[in-house]
């Protein structure tokens, strides 16, 4: 057997903690380093996984034992973490979203071609088994054509979600509120379900959280380039908080799907197996944080760690590669540009 691939990890909070037990879960998978600025965070984090604190990012771009390195810092620092990575060499698997603006998503793309490296994005709620019987659903063609396509991300945040951080709700490290932090996962199983939409009209507003930079409440309607229409509602304001649900209707068939569980499944032409859609769930449980931002499992991030330590091994591209994490941020940009000017705008592609 192979040794295994080694990680480092950027980032000591606590999306930075999943990615550390996670690759503790994965053989293929080994911890070396940890980096942050914090010279405390970081000798404390590496004391707590068993790797060695890394005196800089340099020293992380050019250690030989570190192959890959998760990048799990405050959403507007990802491109000044992940440029010199890929640069030089190293696989990135970078957290949600890859950054807060095209122009420095496109420049982490960039440093990808120039480099070598190999960028992964972590959207680990496409991998669950809800999700993956829908899409094989729609590839099939079952829906006929499609006409709403929706997704809801109602969600609570309590007031010290926000206060326990300097960045998060913030415009410049935050990048958004609840659409491009908690929303923007639903936003990205959408447009890998159903396509990226054309054109977004939307309205934003603090209603909640009225100390918060960004954000916490979005409703915004959607064209897609295949005629149909659809709605996102995203929020941090909804007290308790709902779980996500995703609504797919066609003129042959309609399906709900819940967090990962398929609630709905109707099609004018039944086949053998749909009778178990609605008790099957298969063995990938993938959790959200609908009211407790640690309420998501490790099985996404074990998942996508696997996937970027064989890609690495196979020399093939990861699962979710960067060119495809780009289209959610897309998106999201493009509904805040509504609801900012009240107009309709193209979705940048």
């Amino acid at each position: 057997m192979s040794s295994p691939i080694g990680f480092a990890i950027v980032g000591t909070g606590m999306i930075a903690e999943v990615h550390a037990q996670a690759i503790a879960q994965t053989p293929e998978a080994r911890l070396v380093s940890v980096w942050t600025r914090s010279t405390q965070s970081r000798d404390a984090f590496a004391q707590r996984f068993g790797c060695k604190p890394a005196p800089s990012l340099e020293a992380i771009s050019a250690d030989p034992e570190v192959r890959a390195v998760c990048v799990a810092t405050p959403s507007g620092a990802h491109a000044e973490v992940a440029v010199p990575l890929l640069e030089a060499g190293k696989a990135v698997l970078c957290e949600k979203p890859l950054e807060v603006t095209l122009e420095a998503v496109d420049r982490i793309l960039s440093a990808e071609k120039r480099g070598g490296g190999m960028l992964a994005g972590v959207f680990q709620m496409r991998l669950g088994h809800g999700v993956q019987r829908l899409k094989t659903a729609l590839d099939a063609g079952r829906f006929g054509r499609l006409t709403l396509c929706s997704a809801y991300i109602k969600w609570w945040r309590e007031r010290s979600y926000y206060e326990s951080s300097s960045w998060k709700g913030t415009l410049k490290m935050d990048g958004g509120g609840a659409l491009m932090n908690q929303g923007i996962h639903a936003v990205d199983m959408l447009q890998w379900l159903v396509g990226l939409p054309e054109e977004v009209t939307a309205f934003s507003a603090r209603l909640a959280h009225v100390g918060i930079e960004a954000e916490d409440t979005v409703a915004a309607t959607l064209r897609f380039p295949h005629g149909g229409l659809g709605v996102i509602e995203a929020a941090t304001s909804a007290y308790p908080g709902t779980d996500l649900r995703i609504e797919i209707m066609g003129d042959a068939g309609s399906a709900t799907m819940i967090n990962d569980k398929i609630v709905r499944w109707d099609f004018a032409e039944p086949r053998l197996g749909d009778e178990t859609a609605l008790t099957e769930h298969g063995s990938t449980v993938i959790k959200g944080g609908t009211s407790d931002p640690k309420g998501i499992n490790l099985e996404g991030h074990r998942i996508l760690i696997h996937d970027v330590a064989q890609a690495i091994r196979d020399g093939r591209p990861p699962m979710i590669p960067g060119h495809e994490a780009r289209r959610a941020v897309a998106l999201v940009l493009a509904i805040y540009e509504a609801a900012k000017t009240g107009r309709t705008v193209t979705v940048q592609r």
